[in-house]
Protein backbone atom coordinates (compact mmCIF):
# COMPACT_ATOMS: atom_id res chain seq x y z
CA UNK A 1 0.00 0.00 0.00
CA UNK A 2 1.32 3.63 -0.55
CA UNK A 3 2.27 5.44 2.19
CA UNK A 4 0.62 8.38 3.21
CA UNK A 5 2.99 10.75 2.18
CA UNK A 6 2.08 14.84 1.52
CA UNK A 7 4.64 16.82 -0.97
CA UNK A 8 4.92 19.69 1.84
CA UNK A 9 5.48 23.55 1.20
CA UNK A 10 5.87 25.91 3.98
CA UNK A 11 5.81 29.30 2.31
CA UNK A 12 4.27 30.94 5.36
CA UNK A 13 6.95 29.54 7.27
CA UNK A 14 10.09 30.71 5.00
CA UNK A 15 8.18 34.12 4.59
CA UNK A 16 6.71 35.50 7.64
CA UNK A 17 9.41 34.93 10.48
CA UNK A 18 7.56 36.61 13.61
CA UNK A 19 4.30 34.96 12.94
CA UNK A 20 4.56 31.47 14.52
CA UNK A 21 6.51 29.87 16.49
CA UNK A 22 7.58 26.25 15.63
CA UNK A 23 6.15 24.02 17.88
CA UNK A 24 4.95 20.15 18.05
CA UNK A 25 1.84 18.65 18.63
CA UNK A 26 0.90 16.76 21.59
CA UNK A 27 0.92 12.79 21.56
CA UNK A 28 -2.50 11.19 20.78
CA UNK A 29 -1.72 7.82 23.35
CA UNK A 30 -4.53 6.08 21.44
CA UNK A 31 -5.21 7.56 18.36
CA UNK A 32 -8.37 6.06 16.11
CA UNK A 33 -9.50 7.82 13.13
CA UNK A 34 -13.53 8.73 13.36
CA UNK A 35 -13.87 10.43 10.25
CA UNK A 36 -12.13 10.98 7.00
CA UNK A 37 -13.32 12.66 4.13
CA UNK A 38 -12.28 10.35 1.42
CA UNK A 39 -12.85 13.05 -1.47
CA UNK A 40 -10.93 16.06 0.32
CA UNK A 41 -8.27 13.14 0.76
CA UNK A 42 -8.10 12.30 -3.04
CA UNK A 43 -8.39 16.48 -3.86
CA UNK A 44 -5.26 16.91 -1.56
CA UNK A 45 -3.34 13.88 -3.94
CA UNK A 46 -3.15 11.44 -1.33
CA UNK A 47 -5.06 7.65 -1.37
CA UNK A 48 -7.67 7.69 1.77
CA UNK A 49 -6.34 3.87 2.18
CA UNK A 50 -3.54 4.87 3.18
CA UNK A 51 -4.76 7.36 5.66
CA UNK A 52 -6.33 4.42 7.51
CA UNK A 53 -3.31 2.90 8.51
CA UNK A 54 -1.17 3.51 11.50
CA UNK A 55 1.43 5.71 9.51
CA UNK A 56 -1.46 7.98 7.95
CA UNK A 57 -2.94 8.05 11.89
CA UNK A 58 0.53 9.53 12.80
CA UNK A 59 0.52 11.98 9.84
CA UNK A 60 -2.77 13.13 10.83
CA UNK A 61 -2.19 13.54 14.76
CA UNK A 62 1.28 15.16 14.07
CA UNK A 63 3.29 12.42 15.31
CA UNK A 64 4.92 12.43 11.87
CA UNK A 65 6.16 15.66 10.84
CA UNK A 66 8.91 14.27 8.57
CA UNK A 67 9.22 17.27 5.61
CA UNK A 68 7.71 19.95 7.61
CA UNK A 69 7.83 22.54 10.36
CA UNK A 70 4.76 22.62 11.99
CA UNK A 71 4.01 26.34 13.84
CA UNK A 72 1.73 28.12 16.19
CA UNK A 73 0.80 31.27 13.82
CA UNK A 74 0.22 34.25 15.76
CA UNK A 75 -2.65 36.84 15.53
CA UNK A 76 -4.12 38.95 17.51
CA UNK A 77 -7.91 39.90 17.33
CA UNK A 78 -11.00 41.96 18.50
CA UNK A 79 -13.27 39.60 20.65
CA UNK A 80 -16.87 40.76 21.17
CA UNK A 81 -15.10 44.28 20.46
CA UNK A 82 -12.44 44.51 22.71
CA UNK A 83 -8.88 44.15 21.30
CA UNK A 84 -6.83 41.25 22.36
CA UNK A 85 -3.11 41.97 21.28
CA UNK A 86 -1.81 38.39 21.36
CA UNK A 87 -4.16 35.28 21.14
CA UNK A 88 -2.43 32.83 18.61
CA UNK A 89 -3.29 29.18 18.01
CA UNK A 90 -3.41 28.26 21.14
CA UNK A 91 -5.01 24.67 20.65
CA UNK A 92 -3.75 24.51 16.72
CA UNK A 93 -0.76 23.96 14.94
CA UNK A 94 -0.29 24.55 11.08
CA UNK A 95 1.15 21.32 9.53
CA UNK A 96 2.23 22.74 6.36
CA UNK A 97 1.09 23.16 2.92
CA UNK A 98 0.44 21.17 -0.11
CA UNK A 99 -1.01 21.88 -3.56
CA UNK A 100 -3.93 19.69 -4.46
CA UNK A 101 -4.62 18.16 -7.63
CA UNK A 102 -5.50 21.08 -9.14
CA UNK A 103 -2.65 22.86 -8.07
CA UNK A 104 -4.31 25.34 -5.56
CA UNK A 105 -1.72 25.80 -2.18
CA UNK A 106 -4.04 24.64 0.72
CA UNK A 107 -3.02 24.30 4.47
CA UNK A 108 -3.40 21.05 6.89
CA UNK A 109 -4.19 22.63 10.14
CA UNK A 110 -4.25 20.62 13.29
CA UNK A 111 -7.09 21.86 15.70
CA UNK A 112 -7.16 20.06 19.17
CA UNK A 113 -3.59 19.00 19.54
CA UNK A 114 -2.85 20.59 22.89
CA UNK A 115 -1.46 23.19 24.77
CA UNK A 116 1.23 26.18 22.73
CA UNK A 117 2.72 29.05 23.96
CA UNK A 118 -0.39 31.12 22.64
CA UNK A 119 -2.91 28.66 24.86
CA UNK A 120 -3.41 31.45 27.98
CA UNK A 121 -3.51 28.83 30.81
CA UNK A 122 -5.61 26.26 27.96
CA UNK A 123 -5.02 22.59 27.78
CA UNK A 124 -5.04 23.14 23.99
CA UNK A 125 -7.27 20.09 23.71
CA UNK A 126 -10.54 19.46 22.32
CA UNK A 127 -13.30 17.20 22.61
CA UNK A 128 -15.13 15.05 19.94
CA UNK A 129 -18.49 16.79 19.81
CA UNK A 130 -16.94 20.16 18.43
CA UNK A 131 -14.48 18.92 16.53
CA UNK A 132 -17.48 16.55 14.41
CA UNK A 133 -19.66 19.73 14.52
CA UNK A 134 -16.97 21.68 12.51
CA UNK A 135 -16.93 18.22 10.13
CA UNK A 136 -20.67 18.80 9.88
CA UNK A 137 -20.90 22.30 9.09
CA UNK A 138 -17.98 22.55 7.16
CA UNK A 139 -19.36 20.12 4.80
CA UNK A 140 -23.06 21.33 4.72
CA UNK A 141 -21.31 24.98 4.34
CA UNK A 142 -19.57 23.48 1.14
CA UNK A 143 -22.16 21.22 -0.69
CA UNK A 144 -24.28 24.78 -0.34
CA UNK A 145 -21.74 26.40 -2.60
CA UNK A 146 -20.17 28.53 0.31
CA UNK A 147 -16.41 29.28 0.69
CA UNK A 148 -15.29 27.10 3.65
CA UNK A 149 -12.53 24.96 5.48
CA UNK A 150 -13.21 21.75 5.64
CA UNK A 151 -12.20 18.98 7.72
CA UNK A 152 -10.32 16.36 6.34
CA UNK A 153 -10.05 13.58 9.52
CA UNK A 154 -11.41 13.73 13.22
CA UNK A 155 -8.73 11.57 14.91
CA UNK A 156 -9.91 10.01 18.85
CA UNK A 157 -7.05 11.05 21.00
CA UNK A 158 -7.96 8.31 23.58
CA UNK A 159 -7.42 10.72 26.27
CA UNK A 160 -10.57 12.53 28.10
CA UNK A 161 -10.72 16.14 28.20
CA UNK A 162 -12.01 18.08 31.13
CA UNK A 163 -14.76 20.18 30.37
CA UNK A 164 -18.36 20.56 32.53
CA UNK A 165 -17.49 16.75 32.83
CA UNK A 166 -14.80 14.62 30.94
CA UNK A 167 -15.22 14.34 27.64
CA UNK A 168 -13.71 12.17 24.87
CA UNK A 169 -10.69 14.22 23.20
CA UNK A 170 -10.14 14.49 19.36
CA UNK A 171 -8.04 15.97 16.51
CA UNK A 172 -9.43 17.44 13.64
CA UNK A 173 -7.32 18.26 10.54
CA UNK A 174 -8.39 20.96 8.99
CA UNK A 175 -8.22 22.24 5.38
CA UNK A 176 -7.69 25.86 4.00
CA UNK A 177 -7.12 27.88 1.11
CA UNK A 178 -4.91 29.89 3.92
CA UNK A 179 -5.25 30.98 7.72
CA UNK A 180 -4.48 34.48 6.98
CA UNK A 181 -6.94 36.25 9.21
CA UNK A 182 -7.63 39.40 9.65
CA UNK A 183 -6.29 39.59 13.15
CA UNK A 184 -3.19 37.89 11.13
CA UNK A 185 -3.02 41.80 10.41
CA UNK A 186 -3.67 42.89 13.56
CA UNK A 187 -0.96 41.39 15.10
CA UNK A 188 2.03 42.04 12.23
CA UNK A 189 0.71 45.55 12.86
CA UNK A 190 1.27 46.17 16.12
CA UNK A 191 4.74 44.53 16.39
CA UNK A 192 6.90 47.57 16.73
CA UNK A 193 10.23 45.95 16.35
CA UNK A 194 9.09 44.62 12.64
CA UNK A 195 7.91 47.52 10.79
CA UNK A 196 8.63 45.53 7.57
CA UNK A 197 6.38 42.85 9.32
CA UNK A 198 3.17 44.00 7.32
CA UNK A 199 4.90 44.67 4.05
CA UNK A 200 5.63 41.10 3.95
CA UNK A 201 2.59 39.58 5.33
CA UNK A 202 0.16 42.00 2.65
CA UNK A 203 3.03 40.90 -0.24
CA UNK A 204 2.46 37.38 0.82
CA UNK A 205 -1.70 37.40 1.06
CA UNK A 206 -1.89 39.07 -2.06
CA UNK A 207 0.89 36.15 -3.88
CA UNK A 208 -1.26 33.57 -2.49
CA UNK A 209 -4.66 34.96 -2.81
CA UNK A 210 -5.40 37.82 -5.66
CA UNK A 211 -2.16 38.11 -7.50
CA UNK A 212 -3.62 40.55 -10.07
CA UNK A 213 -3.46 42.92 -7.35
CA UNK A 214 0.06 42.97 -7.99
CA UNK A 215 -0.02 44.66 -10.56
CA UNK A 216 -2.93 47.37 -9.63
CA UNK A 217 -1.74 51.06 -9.37
CA UNK A 218 -1.96 50.92 -5.82
CA UNK A 219 -1.51 47.16 -5.06
CA UNK A 220 -2.32 47.70 -1.30
CA UNK A 221 -5.78 48.80 -2.10
CA UNK A 222 -6.65 46.44 -4.36
CA UNK A 223 -5.79 44.21 -1.95
CA UNK A 224 -8.13 45.79 0.73
CA UNK A 225 -10.76 45.92 -2.03
CA UNK A 226 -10.52 42.06 -3.28
CA UNK A 227 -10.98 41.14 0.51
CA UNK A 228 -14.34 43.40 1.13
CA UNK A 229 -15.72 41.65 -2.03
CA UNK A 230 -14.98 38.72 -0.91
CA UNK A 231 -16.28 39.34 2.71
CA UNK A 232 -19.39 40.88 1.20
CA UNK A 233 -20.18 37.88 -1.21
CA UNK A 234 -19.61 35.53 2.14
CA UNK A 235 -21.71 37.02 3.89
CA UNK A 236 -24.31 37.32 1.15
CA UNK A 237 -24.23 33.36 0.86
CA UNK A 238 -24.39 32.90 4.76
CA UNK A 239 -27.68 35.22 4.90
CA UNK A 240 -29.02 33.54 1.97
CA UNK A 241 -28.86 29.86 3.71
CA UNK A 242 -29.99 31.22 7.40
CA UNK A 243 -26.40 30.99 8.57
CA UNK A 244 -25.44 32.36 11.41
CA UNK A 245 -21.42 31.92 12.42
CA UNK A 246 -21.69 33.16 15.62
CA UNK A 247 -18.68 33.96 16.52
CA UNK A 248 -17.18 37.15 14.04
CA UNK A 249 -14.22 37.96 15.89
CA UNK A 250 -11.93 39.75 13.63
CA UNK A 251 -9.18 36.37 14.28
CA UNK A 252 -12.45 34.58 12.90
CA UNK A 253 -12.30 36.78 9.49
CA UNK A 254 -10.02 35.16 7.02
CA UNK A 255 -8.36 37.41 4.04
CA UNK A 256 -9.57 34.37 1.56
CA UNK A 257 -13.09 35.27 1.99
CA UNK A 258 -13.66 31.28 3.35
CA UNK A 259 -15.85 30.38 6.38
CA UNK A 260 -13.54 29.83 9.59
CA UNK A 261 -13.85 28.63 13.21
CA UNK A 262 -17.75 28.39 13.06
CA UNK A 263 -17.36 26.56 16.16
CA UNK A 264 -21.15 27.86 17.94
CA UNK A 265 -22.87 28.37 14.58
CA UNK A 266 -25.92 27.28 13.54
CA UNK A 267 -29.25 27.44 10.95
CA UNK A 268 -32.11 29.13 12.00
CA UNK A 269 -35.25 27.59 11.93
CA UNK A 270 -37.89 30.31 11.86
CA UNK A 271 -36.87 33.58 10.65
CA UNK A 272 -35.96 36.54 12.67
CA UNK A 273 -33.24 38.59 12.67
CA UNK A 274 -32.12 38.64 15.92
CA UNK A 275 -31.36 35.14 16.11
CA UNK A 276 -28.69 34.25 18.19
CA UNK A 277 -27.33 30.85 18.91
CA UNK A 278 -24.20 31.32 21.22
CA UNK A 279 -23.93 31.08 24.96
CA UNK A 280 -21.35 34.15 25.00
CA UNK A 281 -23.06 36.48 23.19
CA UNK A 282 -25.26 38.16 25.27
CA UNK A 283 -25.89 41.66 23.55
CA UNK A 284 -26.46 39.87 20.53
CA UNK A 285 -23.57 41.66 18.55
CA UNK A 286 -23.04 38.55 16.12
CA UNK A 287 -26.79 37.93 15.78
CA UNK A 288 -28.27 36.80 12.39
CA UNK A 289 -29.33 40.52 10.97
CA UNK A 290 -26.15 41.84 12.42
CA UNK A 291 -23.89 40.19 10.11
CA UNK A 292 -23.17 42.69 7.33
CA UNK A 293 -22.45 44.61 9.73
CA UNK A 294 -20.02 43.46 12.02
CA UNK A 295 -18.51 42.24 9.05
CA UNK A 296 -17.82 45.84 7.63
CA UNK A 297 -16.76 46.92 11.44
CA UNK A 298 -14.07 44.25 10.53
CA UNK A 299 -13.16 45.13 7.40
CA UNK A 300 -12.70 48.42 8.82
CA UNK A 301 -9.98 46.69 11.44
CA UNK A 302 -8.76 45.46 8.76
CA UNK A 303 -7.90 48.58 6.60
CA UNK A 304 -6.34 50.45 9.71
CA UNK A 305 -3.34 47.85 9.11
CA UNK A 306 -2.25 48.93 5.97
CA UNK A 307 -2.87 52.47 6.15
CA UNK A 308 1.27 52.87 5.83
CA UNK A 309 1.42 50.33 2.48
CA UNK A 310 -1.68 52.58 0.82
CA UNK A 311 0.10 55.58 0.89
CA UNK A 312 2.65 57.64 3.15
CA UNK A 313 0.65 60.03 3.87
CA UNK A 314 -1.81 59.15 6.69
CA UNK A 315 -4.78 61.68 5.56
CA UNK A 316 -4.69 60.54 2.15
CA UNK A 317 -4.47 56.81 3.07
CA UNK A 318 -7.16 56.99 5.28
CA UNK A 319 -9.29 58.49 3.04
CA UNK A 320 -8.28 56.67 0.30
CA UNK A 321 -9.15 53.03 2.74
CA UNK A 322 -12.23 54.99 3.21
CA UNK A 323 -13.37 54.97 -0.13
CA UNK A 324 -12.71 51.43 -0.77
CA UNK A 325 -14.51 50.31 2.81
CA UNK A 326 -17.69 52.23 1.79
CA UNK A 327 -18.25 50.38 -1.00
CA UNK A 328 -18.66 46.93 1.40
CA UNK A 329 -22.36 48.23 1.64
CA UNK A 330 -23.22 48.19 -2.56
CA UNK A 331 -21.24 44.77 -3.24
CA UNK A 332 -23.09 43.58 -0.21
CA UNK A 333 -26.48 44.83 -1.30
CA UNK A 334 -25.38 43.65 -4.84
CA UNK A 335 -24.44 39.62 -3.65
CA UNK A 336 -27.55 39.95 -1.31
CA UNK A 337 -29.64 40.97 -4.72
CA UNK A 338 -28.41 38.22 -6.53
CA UNK A 339 -28.70 35.61 -3.76
CA UNK A 340 -32.45 36.14 -3.27
CA UNK A 341 -33.14 36.88 -6.53
CA UNK A 342 -32.18 33.25 -7.55
CA UNK A 343 -33.86 32.06 -4.52
CA UNK A 344 -36.96 33.68 -6.32
CA UNK A 345 -36.31 33.13 -9.15
CA UNK A 346 -36.47 36.43 -10.40
CA UNK A 347 -33.53 36.26 -12.74
CA UNK A 348 -29.82 37.77 -13.25
CA UNK A 349 -29.80 40.24 -12.28
CA UNK A 350 -33.26 40.10 -10.55
CA UNK A 351 -36.08 41.45 -12.20
CA UNK A 352 -37.09 45.22 -11.13
CA UNK A 353 -38.62 45.29 -8.18
CA UNK A 354 -37.33 42.33 -6.71
CA UNK A 355 -35.34 44.54 -4.09
CA UNK A 356 -38.92 45.06 -2.36
CA UNK A 357 -40.33 41.59 -3.20
CA UNK A 358 -37.68 40.54 -1.35
CA UNK A 359 -38.02 42.82 1.80
CA UNK A 360 -41.80 42.55 1.96
CA UNK A 361 -41.68 38.48 2.35
CA UNK A 362 -39.22 38.56 4.86
CA UNK A 363 -41.54 40.80 6.92
CA UNK A 364 -44.25 38.51 6.35
CA UNK A 365 -42.08 35.20 7.25
CA UNK A 366 -40.60 37.57 10.21
CA UNK A 367 -43.99 38.14 11.29
CA UNK A 368 -44.95 34.32 11.21
CA UNK A 369 -41.35 32.99 12.20
CA UNK A 370 -41.77 31.09 8.96
CA UNK A 371 -39.26 28.09 8.67
CA UNK A 372 -36.15 29.75 6.50
CA UNK A 373 -35.36 27.11 4.52
CA UNK A 374 -39.03 24.85 4.16
CA UNK A 375 -40.63 28.50 2.83
CA UNK A 376 -38.14 29.25 0.54
CA UNK A 377 -37.99 25.52 -0.36
CA UNK A 378 -41.38 25.34 -1.05
CA UNK A 379 -41.64 28.45 -3.32
CA UNK A 380 -40.61 26.48 -6.37
CA UNK A 381 -43.82 24.21 -5.55
CA UNK A 382 -45.99 27.65 -6.29
CA UNK A 383 -44.29 29.04 -9.31
CA UNK A 384 -45.31 25.10 -10.76
CA UNK A 385 -49.04 26.36 -9.59
CA UNK A 386 -50.15 25.48 -6.39
CA UNK A 387 -49.22 27.59 -3.43
CA UNK A 388 -50.72 25.80 -0.90
CA UNK A 389 -46.82 24.44 0.35
CA UNK A 390 -45.60 27.87 1.06
CA UNK A 391 -48.96 29.45 1.68
CA UNK A 392 -49.30 27.42 5.11
CA UNK A 393 -46.11 28.53 6.76
CA UNK A 394 -48.25 31.84 7.00
CA UNK A 395 -51.14 32.70 9.62
CA UNK A 396 -52.45 35.94 7.20
CA UNK A 397 -52.84 33.53 3.69
CA UNK A 398 -54.66 36.55 2.75
CA UNK A 399 -51.10 38.82 3.21
CA UNK A 400 -49.08 36.00 1.29
CA UNK A 401 -51.93 35.15 -1.73
CA UNK A 402 -51.08 39.32 -2.21
CA UNK A 403 -47.11 39.18 -2.29
CA UNK A 404 -47.68 36.00 -4.67
CA UNK A 405 -49.78 38.19 -6.94
CA UNK A 406 -46.37 40.92 -7.39
CA UNK A 407 -44.36 37.88 -7.27
CA UNK A 408 -45.92 36.21 -10.02
CA UNK A 409 -46.13 39.73 -12.53
CA UNK A 410 -42.41 40.23 -11.73
CA UNK A 411 -41.84 36.74 -13.17
CA UNK A 412 -44.14 37.14 -16.16
CA UNK A 413 -42.06 40.02 -17.21
CA UNK A 414 -38.86 37.71 -18.00
CA UNK A 415 -41.19 35.44 -20.08
CA UNK A 416 -39.40 31.95 -19.23
CA UNK A 417 -40.55 29.29 -18.74
CA UNK A 418 -42.26 28.72 -14.75
CA UNK A 419 -40.98 24.99 -14.75
CA UNK A 420 -37.23 25.83 -15.26
CA UNK A 421 -37.84 28.80 -13.06
CA UNK A 422 -38.81 26.45 -10.63
CA UNK A 423 -36.41 23.92 -11.11
CA UNK A 424 -33.29 26.83 -10.81
CA UNK A 425 -35.35 27.86 -7.77
CA UNK A 426 -34.33 24.27 -6.71
CA UNK A 427 -30.48 24.26 -7.79
CA UNK A 428 -30.14 26.95 -4.76
CA UNK A 429 -32.57 26.51 -2.27
CA UNK A 430 -32.15 23.37 -0.05
CA UNK A 431 -34.02 20.98 1.69
CA UNK A 432 -31.60 19.62 3.93
CA UNK A 433 -29.63 21.72 5.99
CA UNK A 434 -27.89 21.12 9.60
CA UNK A 435 -31.07 21.11 11.64
CA UNK A 436 -29.98 21.88 15.02
CA UNK A 437 -31.61 19.31 16.77
CA UNK A 438 -30.66 16.45 14.31
CA UNK A 439 -27.16 18.05 15.11
CA UNK A 440 -27.13 18.00 18.78
CA UNK A 441 -28.79 14.47 18.68
CA UNK A 442 -25.88 13.30 16.19
CA UNK A 443 -22.89 14.61 18.44
CA UNK A 444 -24.66 13.33 21.79
CA UNK A 445 -24.24 10.04 20.08
CA UNK A 446 -21.17 10.31 18.72
CA UNK A 447 -19.75 11.25 22.34
CA UNK A 448 -21.16 8.13 23.04
CA UNK A 449 -19.25 6.30 20.90
CA UNK A 450 -22.15 6.03 18.48
CA UNK A 451 -21.19 7.73 15.14
CA UNK A 452 -24.36 6.33 12.86
CA UNK A 453 -26.25 9.59 13.40
CA UNK A 454 -23.52 11.87 12.46
CA UNK A 455 -22.27 10.08 9.41
CA UNK A 456 -26.11 9.55 8.14
CA UNK A 457 -26.62 13.48 8.89
CA UNK A 458 -23.22 14.33 6.81
CA UNK A 459 -24.44 12.03 4.09
CA UNK A 460 -28.01 13.75 4.19
CA UNK A 461 -26.30 17.42 3.92
CA UNK A 462 -23.56 16.79 1.37
CA UNK A 463 -26.48 16.88 -1.07
CA UNK A 464 -28.98 19.65 -0.06
CA UNK A 465 -30.54 20.46 -3.12
CA UNK A 466 -32.14 16.45 -3.94
CA UNK A 467 -35.55 15.51 -2.09
CA UNK A 468 -34.83 11.80 -1.28
CA UNK A 469 -37.60 9.83 -0.17
CA UNK A 470 -37.29 8.32 3.62
CA UNK A 471 -35.73 11.85 4.87
CA UNK A 472 -38.68 13.89 5.73
CA UNK A 473 -37.42 14.24 9.25
CA UNK A 474 -34.15 15.62 8.22
CA UNK A 475 -36.28 18.91 6.60
CA UNK A 476 -38.21 19.11 9.33
CA UNK A 477 -37.77 22.21 12.08
CA UNK A 478 -37.39 21.22 15.77
CA UNK A 479 -40.15 20.11 17.12
CA UNK A 480 -41.95 22.66 20.16
CA UNK A 481 -40.46 20.67 23.10
CA UNK A 482 -36.63 21.37 21.75
CA UNK A 483 -36.77 24.58 23.24
CA UNK A 484 -34.43 27.52 22.53
CA UNK A 485 -31.42 26.62 20.72
CA UNK A 486 -27.71 27.48 22.64
CA UNK A 487 -24.40 26.55 20.89
CA UNK A 488 -21.03 26.50 23.27
CA UNK A 489 -17.24 27.27 21.38
CA UNK A 490 -16.31 23.70 23.08
CA UNK A 491 -12.90 25.59 24.60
Amino acid sequence: MAQPRFEWDSSFVRDLEGLYIPWQAAPAPDARLLVLNEDLARELGVDPAALRTPAGLALLTGADTEGTEPVAQAYAGHQFGGLSPRLGDGRALLLGEVFDVHGRRRDLHLKGSGATPFSRGGDGKAAVGPMLREWVIGEALHALGIPTTRALAVVATGEQVARDTLLPGAVLVRVASSHLRVGTFQFAAMQEGDRGLVDRLADYAIERHYPDAADAANPYLALLAHVVDAQAALIARWMGVGFVHGVMNTDNMTISGESIDFGPCAFMDGFDPATVFSSIDHGGRYAYGNQPRIAMWNLARFAETILGLVDGDDDVAIEKATEVLQTFSARYEDHWSAVMGAKLGLGDPPADGGDALVADLLTLMQADRADWTGCFRALSTAVRGDPGPARAYFTDPAGFDAWVERWDAARARDHRDPAAVADAMDRVNPVYVPRNHRVEAALTAATAGDLGPVEELVAVVSDPFTERPGLDAYAAPAPDDFGRYVTFCGT
